[in-house]
């Protein structure tokens, strides 16, 4: 808010003015952290890459972070990254990388020797509910059509998402159990990024698609794609489009994303990042990304993050010991 009260202020009161305020007023628009290395386990364009890309402008804007120095290792569902990150992170107290529930998922599935585990969680940031979605010249036009084919034969059903064991497949796993079926005759077909997986929905090469709204959303408002469900406890703001258990399916699920940073930091450097965190996720820019990307927020720091993510790692095993991939 501006507060000039006096616009006949002269050259020489306003340099007195300043000179008058004590200096550590001006100490603390210093950034929390001269430089960040940003560390994303998934290709350029993907959830996570566009997570890390917000926080970004986002820190920027703000003067949180002098500058971001940015690296992605893609595959397998971060599986390729994360023992990077793990490994020549180590110790730094500016690193950090974006991950979430498909990492867990990939983690479990790929028997990696590095986990979740071998980071140190910082803050949980956001949720996207999955959207299920169908092409519009498709054979399945809406989901009554699609929960009796499930139901009939989920082998025939064959359905896009993300990487084997992420969260998109243990959501087709979780609807087929539902619907009274074994989730181990889901027909899912894994691929490693949004433009493929789109391209194979709207190529008619698999029946569905399960991912988040945001990798559908130009599709489905180019009406090339036609959205039968969500996944989440309320529908998506502005998102026309019933909930699971609006539909008589009692799943929900949602895929979350954070930040981590490396292992080897002390106390000290841990409450610096969430520090770090915190700031930028009350700031006006990550706010409006929140609202562009439909993601919902789900801030959780410290801690609390800690208890969250171990309680998500059991119940992530459960789930793929039912589809029979842990």
């Amino acid at each position: 808010m501006k507060t000039s009260r006096r616009e006949f202020l002269t050259y020489g009161s306003a340099f007195a003015l300043v000179n008058s305020v004590p200096s550590f007023a001006f100490a603390q628009s210093k950034p929390l952290f001269e430089s960040i290395n940003m560390f994303i386990p998934a290709a350029p364009g993907g959830g996570w890459d566009s997570t890390g890309r917000a926080l970004e402008m986002a820190a920027k804007d703000a003067g949180l972070v002098g500058s971001f120095q940015f690296e992605n290792v893609g595959g397998a569902g971060g599986m390729v990254g994360l023992p990077r990150f793990v490994n020549q992170r180590k110790g730094q107290a500016n690193a950090l990388m974006v991950g979430g529930s498909v990492m867990v998922g990939a983690a479990i599935t790929n028997k990696s020797p590095i986990t979740m585990a071998d980071v140190t969680p910082i803050a949980c940031l956001t949720e996207e509910a999955g959207i299920i979605v169908v092409p519009v010249d498709g054979k399945i036009k809406t989901w009554k059509e699609f929960e009796e084919a499930i139901r009939a034969n989920p082998k025939a059903v064959s359905v896009a998402g993300g990487s084997a064991g992420g969260t998109d497949h243990q959501l087709l796993g979780l609807i087929i159990k539902a619907l009274g079926k074994n989730p181990r005759d889901a027909a899912y077909v894994a691929f490693a990024g949004g433009g493929p997986a789109n391209a194979a929905i709207l190529g008619g090469q698999v029946v569905a698609g399960i991912s988040g709204y945001s990798e559908f959303a130009e599709q489905i408002k180019a009406g090339k794609m036609r959205a039968i469900a969500v996944s989440g406890t309320k529908r998506i703001p502005g998102v026309d489009v019933p909930t699971l258990k609006e539909l008589g399916v009692n799943v929900t699920a949602a895929n979350w994303r954070g930040v981590f940073g490396p292992p080897g930091i002390n106390t000290a450097q841990k409450a610096a990042l969430v520090e770090l965190a915190s700031k930028i996720h009350g700031t006006k820019g990550w706010l409006e990304t929140l609202d562009k990307r439909k993601w919902t927020d789900a801030f959780v720091s410290g801690a609390t993050f800690d208890i969250q993510l171990k309680k998500y790692i059991t119940e992530t095993e459960a789930v793929l010991k039912e589809l029979g991939l842990a």
